[in-house]
C-alpha cells in the first residue's frame, strides 16, 4: 500500500483524512507489529505536538474501521499493522521480541475449528508462535564459538 492511497481509503471507511491519521498510517505500514508507544514516537517526528492519547484514538479509530489490525502478543503491549484482510499469524522471537507474518497452511479463516461443545461460530482463530529468530541464533552460536575457542587456549 502507498501512502497515496490512505486518502482513499479513509473516505471509503467513512474517516475524514487528518494529518494524525495519515501520519499514523504510514508509521504503521513502514514498520509493522510496533506498539503505540513506538507509533507515537515515529509520528511525533513529523507531528512534534501529537499526544500519546491522540495516537491511542487514532489507532482505535482506524482498527475500529478495519484500517489497521490490533494484534496482542502475549506478555507484551498490543501492536498494530496494516495488514487486515487476510488470514496470517504471526511468529515471536522468545529472544529479541522480533514479530513476523506467517501465512496461513489453510488460508481462510478460522484455521482451527473449536469443539461442537462451544456452541459458538468462530470467525477467527489466532495463532501465535513462538521461537528464536535466526540472527538471535546465529548470535548465540557465535557466541559459544568464541568462548569455545577462549577456553581452550586457557
Amino acid at each position: 500500500m502507498t501512502s497515496s492511497d490512505w486518502p482513499a481509503r479513509l473516505r471509503e471507511r467513512g474517516l475524514r483524512m487528518t494529518r494524525q491519521r495519515l501520519a499514523v498510517l504510514e508509521a504503521v505500514s513502514a514498520a509493522p507489529h510496533r506498539p503505540a508507544e513506538a507509533v507515537h514516537a515515529a509520528v511525533r517526528a513529523q507531528l512534534p505536538e501529537i499526544t500519546v492519547q491522540s495516537v491511542y484514538t487514532v489507532l482505535h479509530d482506524l482498527t475500529a474501521r478495519e484500517l489497521l489490525r490490533r494484534f496482542d502478543p502475549p506478555g507484551s503491549p498490543a501492536c498494530y499493522e496494516t495488514r487486515t484482510h487476510d488470514n496470517h499469524h504471526h511468529a515471536i522471537c522468545t529472544r529479541c521480541g522480533r514479530i513476523e507474518d506467517v501465512e496461513c497452511v489453510h488460508g481462510e479463516a478460522p484455521c482451527l475449528q473449536a469443539p461442537p461443545s462451544l456452541q459458538m461460530q468462530i470467525q477467527i482463530a489466532d495463532v501465535v508462535f513462538r521461537g528464536i529468530c535466526r540472527t538471535c541464533t546465529d548470535t548465540e552460536q557465535g557466541s559459544e564459538e568464541l568462548v569455545g575457542s577462549g577456553s581452550a587456549e586457557a
